[in-house]
C-alpha cells in the first residue's frame, strides 16, 4: 500500500470505512505526478474496482497500458482525480453494484494519495439519464421548465442528487443552463429549460440548490452556451455566429446566476465563438473565454472542467494542443482525454519544459481539492427508488404535459386506438398505458407509411409520436399522410415542441418533452381525460404559439 500523503481526520465510519477530510496544506506533500493526476477525469471499464471480466481487463489495458486491468489499478497508477461512469463502460448494472464499485474505487484512491476520488456521471434527467430504474427517473429540463414553477427543478434535483449520493456518485454533470434559442439545436433541445434567459437562470439556480441540498456537486454546462448551434459537439464542430453583445445578453446570464448561487464547477464547451475569440479555437481551449470572460469578468474561481476531450469537435487538434491549450486557457479538469497516459505525460513534460508552470498546476489542484469534502464512502446496499422519490418525479411529470390543440381529446371509452410513430420503447409503453394497438414506424419508408395509413383507417383514433421531426423528413411525411386520411389524429411530440411547425395543420397536438416512464404515464392520463394538462410552452414556436402558451 502506498503512503498516505495527507493528514486524515477520522470523523465517522460508513460501511466500515473511515471518513476522511483533508487537513493542512496538501500540495506541499504531493508530487507533481500526483498533482496532474488530480486534473484528469477518466472512465474505467468494469462492474467492480478490482475484479473484472476478461473483456473489461483488455479494455482497461488498451486505455491505461499493459498490466492495468482494473479501475482500481488505473486510479492508483495515475493518481486519478476523478472517474466518470457510463453504461457502455459497464459501470452501471444495478444500485448495489454501483455502490460497491464506488467504494472500491475510493479505497484505491485513499490508499494511493489519501485524497477522495471524484465520481461523476451525466444524470440530467429526461433523455440523459445514465442510470434508470429502480432510481426515481426525473423528467428532462424542458419538461421541468414547462411547469413554470422553479420549485420543481429544486425537487427533482434534490431527489436525483440524493439517489446519486447513495450510489457513491459525488458529482452530476448537470444542470444544463444553455438558452435554447435555436429551434434546430442538435446539442440541447429538451435538455434545456427554455429559450428565455431569465427562465433558464431561475430554473438552473433552483436545480443547483437542489443538488447541493442533497450533498452532490454540480457542473453547470455548457459555457459560454450551446443554445445557438445546430451541431452536437460530440459529432462535429459547433460554431455560433452571434455577436459578443448577443452572447453576453442572452447566453451568459444563467452562468452568472449559477456562480452567484455558489456553483462549484462549470463545464467549458467545445463551441467556436469568433465574437468572443477571433482565433477560432473552441471555448474549452480559449483563454479569452475561460480566463478573460468566465474567471475575470464573471468572477468564477471554482473548478472549470472541459467537455469530453474525445469529442469530434476537437478532432483537428493534437493531444498536446488540447491538453496544454485547455490548461493555459484556465481549465482545471480534463474530462475523458483520448489517452490518460498521454495526457499525464504531456502535462509533466509541459511543466518540465516551462510551457506550464507548477504554480499554474497548483491553482487547479487547489480548486479541485476544495470540492472534495465529506466521507468518500457510502452505505451498502444503497436505498433508492423510494415511494416518496418516485411520487415526486411523477408529480413533476404530470405538471409538464402541454396541450396546444385538443380537437380529438380526450380519448373516449370504447374507442379503438392506434399508437404509431417514433420510438420503439415509446410507442410500446404508450400503447400499453392506453390499452391501444401499436405499430412502430421509426423513420419510416414509403411502405411503412402506407401500412400506418391503412392501420389508421381501421381504428377510431390514431396517436402518432414524433421526436425532432425537423431533422427527419420521413416523420413529417408520416404525420402528413395520417392527417390526409381525415381520421382523428393526435400528434404527440416526445422531443421538442417545435415539431408542430413541420405540420401546422394538425388539429390535435400535445407536447410531452420526453418519453421516460413518469412522462408516459402523465401523458396517457391527459390523453384519456383523467388529468388536465397544466404545462405551458417554455419556448416560442415561431409563427404559431408564444412562450407561455397552453390551450385554453
Amino acid at each position: 500500500m502506498k503512503r498516505r500523503l495527507l493528514t486524515l481526520v477520522v470523523a465517522l465510519t460508513v460501511a466500515g470505512y473511515p471518513s476522511a477530510a483533508v487537513a493542512g496544506d496538501p500540495l506541499s506533500r504531493m508530487t507533481l505526478a500526483e498533482k496532474v493526476g488530480q486534473m484528469v477525469v477518466s472512465y474505467v471499464y468494469g462492474e467492480s474496482a478490482t475484479s473484472v471480466s476478461a473483456a473489461d481487463a483488455a479494455a482497461n489495458e488498451a486505455m491505461f497500458g499493459a498490466g492495468v486491468t482494473t479501475g482500481a489499478q488505473a486510479v492508483e497508477k495515475y493518481h486519478l482525480g476523478g472517474v466518470i461512469y457510463f453504461t457502455w463502460s459497464r459501470n452501471l448494472t444495478n444500485p448495489p453494484q454501483i455502490a460497491a464499485l464506488s467504494n472500491g474505487l475510493q479505497r484505491a484512491a485513499m490508499a494511493d494519495t489519501g485524497i477522495p476520488l471524484q465520481i461523476s456521471t451525466d444524470q440530467e434527467g429526461g433523455t440523459v439519464n445514465r442510470i434508470g430504474a429502480p432510481l426515481a427517473i426525473s423528467p428532462g429540463a424542458m419538461a421541468i421548465g414547462a411547469t413554470f414553477d422553479p420549485r420543481t427543478a429544486y425537487d427533482a434535483a434534490k431527489v436525483s442528487g440524493t439517489e446519486l449520493r447513495a450510489l457513491g456518485i459525488t458529482v452530476t454533470h448537470a444542470p444544463v443552463v444553455d438558452v435554447n434559442t435555436n429551434p434546430r439545436n442538435a446539442a440541447d433541445g429538451v435538455r434545456a429549460f427554455s429559450d428565455r434567459t431569465a427562465h433558464v437562470a431561475t430554473f438552473g439556480v433552483a436545480a443547483e440548490r437542489g443538488y447541493r441540498a442533497a450533498g452532490v456537486g454540480t457542473t453547470a454546462k455548457h459555457f459560454p452556451g450551446l443554445g445557438d448551434t445546430t451541431v452536437n459537439t460530440d459529432n462535429g464542430v459547433a460554431v455560433t455566429d452571434e455577436t459578443r453583445e448577443q452572447i453576453l445578453r442572452t447566453h451568459v446570464p444563467p452562468f452568472r446566476a449559477i456562480i452567484a448561487a455558489g456553483a462549484g464547477s462549470i463545464m467549458a464547451a467545445h463551441i467556436v465563438a469568433p465574437s468572443l475569440d477571433p482565433t477560432g479555437v473552441p471555448a474549452s481551449l480559449s483563454r479569452p473565454i475561460i480566463t478573460g470572460l468566465l474567471r475575470e469578468k464573471l468572477g468564477f474561481d471554482g473548478v472549470v472542467v472541459t467537455d469530453a476531450l474525445e469529442a469530434a469537435a476537437l478532432g483537428d487538434y493534437t493531444d498536446e494542443q488540447v491538453i496544454v491549450g485547455a490548461v493555459r486557457a484556465g481549465v482545471d479538469q480534463l474530462l475523458m482525454p483520448r489517452s490518460v497516459p498521454g495526457a499525464i505525460r504531456i502535462l509533466l513534460d509541459a511543466v518540465a519544459s516551462g510551457r506550464l508552470s507548477e504554480r499554474r498546476i497548483d491553482q487547479s489542484v487547489r480548486r479541485i481539492l476544495r470540492t472534495k469534502t465529506g466521507s468518500p464512502y457510502v452505505v451498502e446496499p444503497p436505498v433508492v427508488g423510494t415511494p416518496a422519490a418516485v411520487d415526486t418525479m411523477n408529480r413533476i411529470a404530470a405538471r409538464s404535459i402541454t396541450t396546444l390543440r385538443s380537437a380529438a381529446l380526450p380519448l373516449q371509452d370504447g374507442q379503438d386506438v392506434l399508437v404509431t410513430g417514433w420510438g420503439a420503447g415509446t410507442t410500446t409503453n404508450l400503447a400499453t398505458a392506453l390499452g391501444a394497438t401499436r405499430l412502430y414506424t421509426g423513420s419510416p419508408s414509403d411502405t411503412v407509411i402506407a401500412q400506418a395509413v391503412a392501420a389508421a383507417a381501421e381504428h377510431d383514433v390514431t396517436v402518432v409520436t414524433t421526436s425532432n421531426a425537423w431533422a427527419d423528413p420521413t416523420q413529417v411525411e408520416l404525420v402528413q399522410a395520417l392527417l390526409a386520411t381525415g381520421r382523428p389524429i393526435v400528434v404527440v411530440a416526445v422531443g421538442t415542441p417545435y415539431d408542430l411547425a413541420s405540420f401546422p395543420a394538425a388539429p390535435t397536438f400535445v407536447a410531452a418533452y420526453g418519453y421516460q416512464p413518469p412522462t408516459i404515464a402523465a401523458l396517457a392520463a391527459v390523453l384519456q381525460g383523467r388529468a388536465q394538462a397544466p404545462g405551458r410552452l417554455p419556448v416560442t414556436i415561431d409563427g404559431l404559439y408564444p412562450y407561455g402558451f397552453r390551450a385554453p
